[in-house]
């Protein structure tokens, strides 16, 4: 759990557009599953370069209009210019019913820059509107 909840801080971090490089991207599948028991899966793309410490797709889900965010999973990156699927599961607090909702993602690098350990690095971000659905 303590990963989801730096996931969910770091996802809350500002972020320029400066900050990620042209060849890298993020996506974010439109339908969102969740399962009976409230598990929730976000799924999307990546493609990132240039990275030296360990890179993550982080992401989090809020219905439409909340500022409640759930943390859902983390996903291990591979920064090496090729476009990637990814997919994070997780099950949050309070379970989200089938309807309209928002993600925000992040591929993050985590880098010791300036004698700082593990800062972060953000390589691309992406949101998204999506549609939760039951898994069949």
């Amino acid at each position: 759990m303590l990963g989801t909840a730096a996931a969910a801080l770091l996802l809350s971090a500002p972020v320029s557009a400066a900050q990620t490089a042209a060849e890298e991207s993020l996506t974010v599948d439109p339908a969102v599953r969740t399962a009976a028991d409230g598990t929730v899966t976000i799924s999307g793309t990546y493609r990132c370069t240039g990275a030296s410490g360990p890179v993550f797709v982080s992401s989090a889900i809020s219905r439409t209009g909340s500022v409640t965010r759930y943390g859902i999973g983390g996903t291990r990156a591979v920064c090496d210019g090729a476009v990637h699927t990814w997919a994070n599961t997780g099950t949050p607090a309070n379970p989200l019913e089938p309807g309209a909702a928002h993600v925000e993602a992040t591929v993050m690098e985590l880098t010791t820059q300036g004698g700082l350990p593990l800062m972060p690095r953000f390589h691309a971000v992406a949101e998204q509107d999506v549609t939760l659905s039951r898994a069949s």
